[in-house]
C-alpha cells in the first residue's frame, strides 16, 4: 500500500509541473502587452498606508515617490545614489551651511501651475508643524531652527532656515555643516507639496484627505497617479507637464501590492510581473544557479534588526535586552537562513553609511554571558519569564527569521517566545502605540551618512518607536551635527552608537543585500544603495 501512496504523490506532483508549465506557456502574458505599452509592472510588497510624502514612513511608499513626486536633488540616471538635478537645476553652498537652490524654470506642478519656492517652504513649514504629526520631522532637523520649532520652542516659522528669495532661489539655512545635504533631499521627507491642492481638501494640520485621491493629487514627477485601487494596483501615467517630460522613456509605471514572497515570485513566472520586489529565502541558491538572467542581487544600505519595547517588563531592564542580543546567531541565520551575501550585523550602521565611519563591534554571539546576565536581572535558566511575543508584518521571510530566533532564545535562555503576525497597517499601529513585546523591523537609509540610522534613536523621535532614550544619547547626536571636522564628527557619532547599542533598545540581526527577479526586457533599472529609482531612464524593450 505504502508503494501506491507513493505513487499517486508522484503523479499528482508531475501533474502539477505539468499543469504549471501549461499555465505559463498558454495564459497570456501580461508583461507582453504591458512592455508594448511601455507600461513597467513592479511587484511592490504590501498596499501603502499614503500617497502624502509627509505622512508616510514605508518602502512600499518610497517607491511609488520616485515616480509621482520630485525633490530638489534628484537619482541620477548614470547613478541613482549620485546626485543629478531635480526641482532644482543647480545648487552652490558656503561651507556646507548655507545653500542656494535654483528651480528648474520649467517646473511645473502636474496641473500646470509653476512649481516655486514658496512651494518648498510650505512643505517644510507643514512637515515641521507639530499639530500635523509627522513621524518623518526629524530628518529637517539639520536646518536651523527646524527642531526647536517642531518641538514648540520656537513659534516664528520665519527664523527656519528655510527661506524663498524669489519664486525660482530656494535658500536653506543649516544649523552646522552637511556636507550629505543633497543625499538627504532624494529623501521624500523633503520633497515639496502643493498647497493649493491641499488646502482645497482641508487645513494644513489635517492628516489622510482627499487630496491624494485619482484625480486630486497633484505632483511634481516624471509621473502622475491614474488609478489607486486598494490591494490591486497603484497606476501612473506620463506628466506632460514634467521639466524633463522628453527624457521619460516609459508611458507609465504600475505598482502591484503582493506581501507573499511566493504568490509574487508565482505571478513573476507567470508573467504578471517586470520587477518583484523580494524572492523566497529557500528559491535563492536554486535562481542563481539556473536562472541569473533573471536573479539579481545588490549590496543595500539596510539593516533588519528587532526593536525592544522597553516601557514594558521586563524588557525595561537594559540586562535582560543584551541577553536577548548576545543569544542571537546572526551567523547561522546569514548561512543556513538567508544565503544571499548577507552580513552579520555587529552594529546598527551598515557598510557603505560614510567614508572613514567604522560600525562599532558592539553585537556578538555569546550564549554564555547571554545566561549570566539574565541571572542578574532576576531569571537564572529562564525561570519565571514570561511568555512574550515576537511580532511581525505578514511575509514569509520574516516568519522564518522569528523561529529561528524564538529556537535560540528557547534553547540558550529558555525563555518562552511566541510569534505573531500582523497584517502591514495593524502591525504599523502596533509598533508606534508600543502595543507589542518583541518587533521584527528594517531600515533602509535616506542618504549616505551614518546619521540616517542614528537620528532614530532620538528621545521621543517619531521613528523611535521603542520607549527608549538617553540624555546622553542625545546630547552626542546634537554634538554631532555642530561639528565641521569630518574625523571628529564621526568619532562622536561612534560614541553614541555604541552607548545605545549596550543600552539594546534594538538588535541588530544582518545587513542586507537585496534579491529580487526582474525580466530581460527591463533597461536602465541600476543598483542603489538606497533604493533609489531613476524611472526616467528605465525603457522596455520587446
Amino acid at each position: 500500500m505504502r508503494w501506491l501512496v507513493r505513487a499517486l504523490l508522484l503523479i499528482l506532483f508531475l501533474g502539477g509541473i505539468a499543469w504549471f508549465h501549461h499555465v505559463r506557456t498558454h495564459r497570456p502574458q501580461r508583461i507582453a502587452a504591458a512592455t508594448r505599452a511601455g507600461i513597467l509592472l513592479i511587484g511592490n510588497g504590501t498596499e501603502p498606508g499614503t500617497l502624502d510624502p509627509q505622512l508616510a514612513t514605508g518602502q512600499p511608499e518610497h517607491h511609488i515617490f520616485h515616480a509621482i513626486f520630485e525633490g530638489l536633488v534628484a537619482p541620477s540616471p548614470d547613478n541613482p545614489d549620485a546626485d543629478g538635478p531635480g526641482a532644482a537645476a543647480s545648487w552652490t553652498h558656503d561651507n556646507f551651511t548655507t545653500w542656494a537652490f535654483k528651480l528648474q524654470p520649467q517646473g511645473k506642478w502636474s496641473d500646470g501651475t509653476p512649481v516655486t519656492a514658496a512651494d518648498f517652504v510650505y512643505a517644510y513649514r507643514r512637515i515641521l508643524t507639530a499639530q500635523f504629526g509627522a513621524d518623518y520631522a526629524n530628518m529637517l532637523y539639520p536646518m536651523l531652527n527646524a527642531e526647536a520649532y517642531h518641538t514648540g520652542k520656537l513659534s516664528d516659522f520665519t527664523q527656519v532656515g528655510v527661506k524663498a528669495l524669489d519664486p525660482l532661489t530656494l535658500q536653506i539655512t543649516l544649523a552646522g555643516p552637511a556636507p550629505y545635504l543633497p543625499s538627504m533631499l532624494k529623501h521624500y521627507s523633503w520633497f515639496p507639496v502643493p498647497q493649493h491642492a491641499i488646502e482645497k481638501h482641508g487645513k494644513i494640520t489635517d492628516r489622510n484627505t482627499r487630496w491624494t485621491r485619482p484625480g486630486n493629487l497633484v505632483c511634481n514627477g516624471p509621473f502622475v497617479l491614474s488609478s489607486w485601487r486598494i490591494n490591486q494596483a497603484v497606476e501612473t501615467v506620463r506628466n506632460p507637464h514634467y521639466w524633463d517630460a522628453a527624457s521619460v522613456k516609459l508611458n507609465g509605471v504600475t505598482f502591484i501590492p503582493i506581501v507573499s514572497d511566493t504568490t509574487e515570485e508565482r505571478a513573476f513566472l507567470d508573467g504578471q510581473l517586470h520587477l518583484t520586489n523580494t524572492v523566497p529565502l529557500a528559491k535563492i541558491p536554486g535562481y542563481r544557479k539556473t536562472m541569473p538572467d533573471f536573479y539579481q542581487d545588490e549590496p543595500a544600505l539596510t539593516t533588519y534588526f528587532y526593536r525592544i519595547n522597553t516601557t514594558r517588563k521586563p524588557f525595561d531592564n537594559p540586562k535582560v535586552r543584551r541577553a536577548l542580543a548576545l543569544a542571537i546567531d546572526r551567523e547561522s541565520i546569514c548561512r543556513n537562513i538567508l544565503r544571499a551575501g548577507q552580513k552579520p550585523a555587529v552594529g546598527l550602521t551598515p557598510p557603505g553609511c560614510g567614508i572613514g565611519y567604522q560600525t562599532p563591534a558592539v553585537m556578538r554571539f555569546d550564549p554564555v554571558a547571554a545566561r549570566q546576565l539574565l541571572a542578574e536581572a532576576g531569571f537564572p535558566d529562564g525561570k519565571n519569564f514570561p511568555g512574550f511575543d515576537i511580532l511581525i508584518n505578514t511575509l514569509e521571510s520574516h516568519r522564518t527569521i522569528a523561529e529561528a530566533v524564538q529556537s535560540m532564545w528557547k534553547q540558550h535562555l529558555n525563555i518562552p517566545a511566541r510569534v505573531l503576525n500582523q497584517d502591514w497597517g495593524v502591525y504599523l499601529e502596533s509598533m508606534r502605540k508600543l502595543e507589542y513585546d518583541v518587533c521584527r523591523a528594517g531600515w533602509v537609509g535616506d542618504y549616505l551618512d551614518p546619521s540616517t540610522f542614528l537620528a532614530l534613536w532620538k528621545t521621543g523621535d517619531g521613528n523611535n518607536n521603542t520607549g527608549w532614550g538617553s540624555s546622553r544619547y542625545d546630547a552626542l547626536l546634537s554634538q554631532s551635527f555642530l561639528e565641521s571636522d569630518p574625523a571628529k564628527r564621526f568619532t562622536t557619532l561612534q560614541e553614541a552608537e555604541a552607548h545605545m547599542l549596550e543600552a539594546a533598545p534594538i538588535l541588530p540581526i544582518y545587513w542586507y543585500v537585496r534579491s529580487y527577479l526582474v525580466h530581460p526586457s527591463v533597461h536602465g533599472l541600476l543598483p542603489s544603495l538606497l533604493e533609489h529609482r531613476c524611472y526616467k531612464a528605465v525603457r522596455l524593450v520587446p
